[in-house]
């Protein structure tokens, strides 16, 4: 079976327009495959690219050269030179994302922030909101806040959110950028768990992880991205 997420000789070099054209050079020659149920972590000291990298396969940045293939649906889509539209399409019904910080439409319910996605795909807003209160219950997200905005939440609350606004959608592919930094030993092991969950559905994974104990409890694989930096 063909991969759902495969990466060939991905590049990244960012301008600074505002340094008079300066070129920054980030990554070169970053080449892996996710097949379904498997969780490849990326590793490496910050600066390497990890971030980038998921922002590339989220379609966020551009890539300079390589391909990045996007399985689903008995098709393949290169989010390298997919329309913006296409990229849209993957977003809602392909790839889900958990970056470090909440984004969410201000004053809107943590519970129908959570929900959304499920909305967004044409789900009942009854049952996206039944699957959304689960995750928070199953997160330690205390009942009496789920009606309140996340901004007015703590930070690892606020985290909390995010990872099950993520994973509230069955998407094919998962993209994880630090999920468990702000969060507890307990919590931490929910998300686990969690993970754990997705890759029994078949889901493809690449998440971040710094910590041993979060690469030990969740990866199949792991990448060290210090090998695609470049050095100048």
């Amino acid at each position: 079976m063909s991969p759902a997420l495969e990466l060939t000789a991905v590049s990244k070099t960012f301008t600074m327009h505002l340094r008079g054209g300066l070129r920054l050079p980030v990554v070169a020659g970053v080449a892996f495959a996710v097949r379904a149920g498997e969780c490849v972590v990326l590793a490496g000291p910050s600066g390497a690219g990890k971030s980038s990298i998921l922002k590339m396969i989220f379609g966020s940045y551009r890539c300079d050269a390589g391909s990045i293939l996007v399985r689903h649906g008995g098709s393949a889509t290169d989010v390298a030179i997919a329309e913006p539209r296409r990229i849209l399409a993957l977003r809602r019904d392909a790839l889900g994302y958990v970056s470090q910080f909440l984004r969410a439409v201000p004053r809107v319910a943590a519970l129908d922030v959570v929900a959304e996605p499920l909305v967004m795909a044409g789900a009942a807003r009854s049952s996206a909101q039944h699957k959304a209160a689960d995750l928070l219950r199953r997160l330690n997200i205390p009942e009496r806040l789920w009606l309140l905005p996340p901004a007015t939440f703590s930070g690892g609350e606020q985290q909390r959110v995010n990872i099950a606004r993520g994973f509230v959608s069955d998407r094919p592919i998962l993209l994880l950028d630090e999920p468990t930094a702000s969060l507890d030993a307990d919590n931490r092991a929910v998300v686990f768990d969690l993970v754990r969950e997705k890759k029994r559905r078949g889901t493809a994974i690449v998440a971040i992880a710094h910590d041993d104990d979060v690469r030990n409890a969740i990866a199949d694989t792991v990448i060290d991205v210090a090998c695609f930096a470049v050095r100048t």
